[in-house]
């Protein structure tokens, strides 16, 4: 399989992956979210989406569409499976069809409306004044931990609705210690809610009593040497405490909440907001804050926070914030109360659940600001960097700041027009692109018409400069008067010298202005001075940007030629009927679309135009006539 090219902004993120579990997006061009997927090892997981290694047909399909990724962290892999859940619900991606299904994700469920609360299986979460946990992963396991609270908690597992009309007999269940019977009335119900709230405790995380009980048995077990029996309890020990982690990225008492937290590496600052919206984590976003690496995380949240949420739609009922200065957490979550007009509150937990949630969040913000750090070093490396290497390479006793590159366009020497482009600190500087009309010379002569772009670009920019500095301006600011450091020209040594002798007859001295040319063939590099060419290793970021500049002058110089040429084609032909004014021209055009319709177009059709008469289209007609 031919090695893809995912171009460096992918190629960086896959290398920057982190080894944590973890869920990540898969996006297409238009930034559609098209796959959620969770991993233990993040970093192993993605990578083998593009890798030269051979996938189903349907990965295959997904991975033609990727454009760009993202990826959040998490603590554990159900935290991460839980997570993906969310997502995929949030986002239904095109390849997740086969996970949409809820009824991979059971709810435990507790009717607290009821006299005698049941502990049941739900598949869907409502808002019907039950108490609802997970939801957790597999059906099957679900059901064996009911049994497990069943063995301590004698539960009633009956459908009867209470209160009775009178009492029942009691079922075999209260004869094995396995429920209280209330509908015997062996129970009150006092004692009945006591009981359970044991289970909602257990529920909520706290199973030691289960485990204690069930180790017990265990143990009871294996010294009557019921070795069978024993490992039977055993393994439900084991599923209860795989099942029963706490899980960091889902919770189901519908409590909506932001976690903030601060990344700083002594230059910048990275501030993570994870969402939990309706108990469930929904994702998270990053915000840069530059400069602000080696202030104070506590000061530096506290000012974030009160730019964040200057709109009060944004502020959920409950913030927790990795730190805070004590004296201003009061009189923050005082203004985020006036802010929201309502009830919240503002914490920085120190143990915890809620303590997990910021270290979460303080997780997110590192990896953030780690992968923004390598994009901007990479980012300095083809810019800046790549410019300042440049500089050295050629000799230059100052660094090429100002860029410029120049190509010619033409049809066999119809139409020929030059471009100009501008690369300032190695980025293009779209603002100052000029284009040139050629006007001195005749037919296909590129030397000739790149002189003329020259002289004309630089006897601008020396007037200019000469007029701003009689106003008392900087050169700075006109159209021309910025001259560059540095001119590339598109060609070999013959172009090369064409080109230099044209900024010489301005009285442009040679070391005002510094000029190379690049061959195309070998991508090779000439200087004025010198015989020999300079090759460069293709995977250099200063001829990767020297290949930009060159690449974007063309391309702005074809785009000109194109369009005057399309305009000039268009135009003529219209031109030629008598009657038919600019007006009447755009009608035409824009309502048929082409010239080809506007030639087989009826009477009727041409009168159906806005503008025309039988005058105008009898000269249309006549005009399609004598063409064909």
């Amino acid at each position: 399989m031919a090695k893809i090219d995912w171009g460096e902004n992918l190629e960086l993120k896959i290398s920057k992956l982190p080894e944590s579990p973890g869920c990540y997006l898969m996006k297409d061009k238009s930034g559609t979210v098209i796959y959620v997927g969770k991993a233990v090892n993040l970093k192993n997981r993605v990578r083998s989406y593009f890798r030269d290694t051979a996938h189903t047909p349907k990965v295959a399909a997904m991975i033609s569409h990727i454009d760009d990724f993202e990826v959040l962290l998490c603590e554990s892999n159900l935290e991460a499976l839980c997570l993906e859940c969310n997502l995929i619900k949030q986002y239904k991606p095109y390849y997740n069809i086969l996970l949409k299904d809820d009824k991979h994700y059971p709810y435990l469920r507790i009717d607290l409306n009821e006299m005698y609360p049941r502990l049941t299986l739900a598949r869907r979460m409502k808002k019907d004044g039950a108490k609802y946990f997970g939801p957790y992963i597999g059906a099957t396991a679900v059901k064996q931990v009911i049994d497990a609270v069943r063995d301590v908690f004698p539960l009633r597992t009956c459908r009867l609705v209470f209160p009775l009309k009178k009492l029942a007999r009691p079922c075999i269940n209260y004869d094995i210690g396995r429920c209280l019977a209330p509908c015997a009335g062996k129970c009150t119900e006092a004692e009945y809610w006591d009981m359970l709230d044991g289970v909602l405790s257990f529920l909520n995380g706290n199973y030691k009593l289960v485990i204690d009980k069930l180790t017990k048995d265990m143990n009871r077990a294996a010294e009557i040497m019921d070795y069978e029996k024993a490992a039977v309890i055993r393994d439900k020990i084991k599923d209860i405490q795989g099942l029963m982690q706490r899980q960091i990225a889902i919770r189901t008492d519908l409590s909506e909440q932001d976690i903030i937290a601060l990344s700083q590496d002594g230059l910048d600052a990275m501030a993570q907001i994870l969402y939990v919206r309706g108990g469930r984590m929904l994702g998270g976003d990053h915000f840069l804050l530059e400069r602000e690496g080696s202030e104070d995380a506590g000061e530096v949240l506290a000012e974030f926070l009160t730019q964040y949420y200057q709109e009060a739609t944004l502020i959920p009922r409950n913030v927790l914030v990795k730190q805070l200065p004590e004296s201003q957490s009061a009189q923050l979550e005082q203004w985020l109360r006036q802010q929201k007009g309502a009830a919240v509150t503002l914490l920085t937990p120190k143990r915890g659940e809620k303590h997990d949630l910021v270290l979460l969040a303080e997780k997110n913000a590192r990896d953030a600001l780690e992968k923004r750090n390598a994009r901007e070093q990479v980012k300095q490396e083809r810019t800046t960097g790549a410019a300042q290497n440049l500089g050295r390479m050629l000799g230059m006793k100052n660094y090429p700041r100002r860029i410029e590159g120049y190509d010619i366009s033409n049809t066999q020497g119809v139409l020929s027009v030059g471009s100009m482009v501008v690369f300032i600190d190695g980025v293009p500087a779209k603002k100052e692109y000029r284009k040139f009309r050629i006007k001195t010379v005749e037919g296909a002569n590129d030397f000739a018409s790149l002189n003329e772009v020259l002289d004309r670009r630089f006897r601008h920019g020396l007037k200019e400069i000469e007029d701003r500095a009689a106003q008392g301006l900087p050169p700075e600011g006109g159209k021309f008067s910025d001259l560059p450091d540095l001119i590339l020209i598109d060609g070999g040594p013959q172009q090369l010298r064409f080109a230099r002798q044209a900024l010489l007859d301005m009285g442009v001295a040679p070391d005002r202005v510094a000029m190379f040319g690049l061959a195309k063939k070998l991508e090779e590099i000439y200087l004025p001075d010198r015989e020999e060419p300079i090759v460069l290793d293709h995977h250099t970021p200063e001829l990767q940007l020297i290949q930009r500049v060159r690449d974007e002058a063309h391309r702005c110089a074809i785009t000109h030629h194109r369009t005057l040429r399309d305009q000039a084609f268009t135009h003529s032909q219209l031109e030629e009927i008598p009657g038919i004014g600019p007006v009447r021209r755009k009608a035409l055009l824009k309502h048929f679309g082409s010239m080809k319709k506007v030639r087989a177009a009826s009477e009727e059709e041409l009168l159906s135009v806005e503008g025309m008469n039988r005058t105008a289209a009898a000269a249309v007609m006549a005009w399609a006539q004598a063409g064909t």
